[in-house]
């Protein structure tokens, strides 16, 4: 489906898109967001097509085929810890005519019902997905597990001369709200697969997630299979293999190696999608008694101290290391690239791209990493539960930026492939660590680190990403045009996935936080200078940002810290890192 085709509909059926667009995988992650309740809510589900045994063999043509496809729908986490689902194996049973749901039944109406009819139901077979962490099995028809848990399934139906497949939205309304919702879709991701035979039983993680141009890229179009990836999947898995997501975390963030770097985030994403990775880890506090005092009449006294304690292999590093032959300057400080439109310039601009796409990877895992302190200290911010039966960062979120991670090193990958036809190799060139600078300066609070890494840097290259594609088409250069709209495609689901969980953590307090507010005042106490346009404002508005969450935005970080080293008594002037809005940045 196409990234500019954002598809609406009230209850109770939206559009996903076209038959002949979702023929390419068995499965896609689809992501939903609300438009008219507040605030905005997110939903994500799964939808998957198999085809009916008894239409394989109809001579009708494709089209007849694609309409004879089995499909459900179901959400995306598991409903026992929130584990993700898109990677599950799915496996056939034997089914008989009385589990026939409502959207597989004929109900005379205007379109037409996805499934079964009657005349093949002895020759179907149902399918269950199985949880990969636990083992949990649940009817992909009915969402029921034989555990006793209940999984969220919906209809899914096929309507009009374009055969477009739609999902019932009606069931996915909040039991406490009466009001019309309406619904938009965000992302229509394909999960490739390798099923095996009839079986449909891999546990084979797909091999990275990518956003689908519809009628346009296949999924081998995205995916890199180029030298980069070749040097990657030469790289064999770490010894001891980490134990838990956050140790993958620090071990990425610790490796310097580009090929091993990307080798080992596929292979942290495969490990946490199948179930082989169930512990994000990270650490804990610790109480210290030992000072505490206990409180007078008069409400003196010290409480006892907490420290956050993690693991050596749970420990992220200050800044990522770096190869010893990676020259890094100063922002600003590379060497010119020369006149535009040359191969030097749009090899010194590919470049440039690919340390940025490099420092995300590293940005990806570094929130992953630092997650768990982070939101632990913004529960006791709040006053929310961080002991005992305290609130958790749900398994989606960890999800979501292993995608990212992943995409992030698919743009990599891309882009060194793309330098090495070109006559040149990653490291040739002076690079630069603003983007990581950023990083330091939100080191300190989950929702600065959203905000400024992902809401403002992401975003930025929302708005300059088209510019440098119009520049490289300008010069002929198609093949590195191809390259940076796939970039920009997935760069526009990472400023949803940072919108989305900003959202989430201003919806846990009580009363809820203004996650517009909440992102104003990050972007004026953590970022120096004005957001500047001219702002890709469709794109934005893809990524939930309207106009009202960056237009008149200024930061005040140089005056706020020149403020307080004034009162230090120290010199005024030094030098702040301002982040990295400048015109290369593919939003990392």
């Amino acid at each position: 489906m196409a990234s500019d085709a954002v598809s609406t509909a009230s209850a109770p059926w939206i559009t996903i898109g076209s038959v002949a667009s979702l023929l390419s995988s068995h499965r896609h992650h689809i992501t939903l967001r609300t438009t008219t309740t507040q605030p905005t809510l997110y939903h994500s589900i799964l939808l998957f097509s198999f085809t009916n045994p008894a239409a394989a063999s109809n001579n009708g043509g494709a089209a007849a085929v694609s309409r004879k496809r089995t499909w459900y729908a179901m959400v995306s986490q598991c409903p026992h810890l929130g584990a993700p689902l898109e990677s599950a194996p799915v496996r056939r049973v034997e089914s008989s005519n009385d589990k026939l749901t409502a959207s597989e039944k004929d109900d005379g109406g205007d379109g037409d019902d996805l499934g079964f009819g009657e005349e093949d139901g002895d020759d179907i077979e149902d399918a269950v997905i199985i949880c990969p962490w636990h083992e949990y099995d649940f009817d992909l028809r009915s969402g029921e597990s034989s555990t006793g848990l209940q999984a969220c399934t919906y209809q899914v139906r096929v309507v009009g001369e374009g055969d477009e497949a739609m999902v019932e939205v009606e069931s996915m309304v909040r039991e406490d709200d009466a009001r019309p919702t309406q619904w938009e879709v965000t992302e229509v991701r394909a999960v490739s697969e390798a099923f095996p035979d009839r079986a449909l039983a891999s546990r084979q993680v797909a091999a990275e997630s990518l956003h689908m141009h519809a009628n346009a890229l296949s999924i081998a179009d995205e995916q890199s299979t180029g030298p980069a990836a070749n040097a990657s999947s030469s790289v064999l898995p770490p010894e001891p293999r980490p134990r838990t997501l956050i140790a993958w975390a620090c071990l990425i963030l610790n490796t310097s190696n580009p090929a091993t770097k990307v080798a080992y985030t596929r292979m942290a994403a495969d490990a946490f999608r199948s179930g082989d990775c169930k512990t994000v880890g990270g650490g804990r506090w610790q109480t210290d008694t030992s000072a505490a005092t206990p409180a007078a009449v008069d409400g003196t006294g010290s409480p006892p101290s907490r420290t956050w304690i993690s693991k050596p292999e749970e420990t992220p590093p200050h800044t990522p290391p770096r190869e010893a032959h990676i020259t890094t300057v100063r922002p600003g400080q590379e060497a010119k690239r020369g006149k535009w439109g040359t191969l030097k310039s749009r090899i010194a601009m590919l470049h440039s791209l690919a340390n940025i796409e490099l420092w995300a990877i590293d940005l990806g895992w570094d929130i992953i990493a630092r997650s768990p302190r982070l939101f632990a200290e913004f529960c006791e911010q709040q006053g929310l539960p961080s002991v005992g039966q305290r609130v958790k960062l749900p398994l989606e979120f960890y999800n979501d930026f292993v995608k990212l991670a992943v995409d992030e090193a698919k743009h990599f990958s891309l882009l060194v492939d793309r330098l090495g036809a070109m006559g040149a190799n990653f490291g040739d060139l002076e690079v630069h660590q603003g983007l990581w600078d950023t990083a330091l300066q939100t080191e300190h609070a989950l929702t600065a680190r959203l905000s400024i890494i992902h809401l403002v840097n992401e975003a930025r290259g929302l708005d300059v990403n088209p510019v440098t594609i119009m520049k490289f088409q300008k010069a002929g250069d198609e093949d590195s045009t191809k390259v940076l709209e796939i970039i920009h495609r997935d760069e526009v689901t990472h400023v949803t996935i940072a919108h989305r969980h900003l959202l989430h953590l201003c919806s846990l307090p009580s009363p809820p936080l203004n996650p517009i507010e909440v992102f104003r005042q990050e972007v004026r106490q953590n970022f120096a200078g004005r957001l500047k346009g001219p702002f890709n404002a469709t794109d934005r508005a893809k990524a939930g940002m309207g106009r009202e969450w960056y237009e008149d935005l200024v930061g005040e970080r140089n005056r706020r810290e020149e403020r307080e080293k004034e009162k230090e008594g120290l010199s005024k002037g030094s030098a702040v890192a301002q982040g990295v809005l400048r015109e290369e940045i593919a939003g990392g």
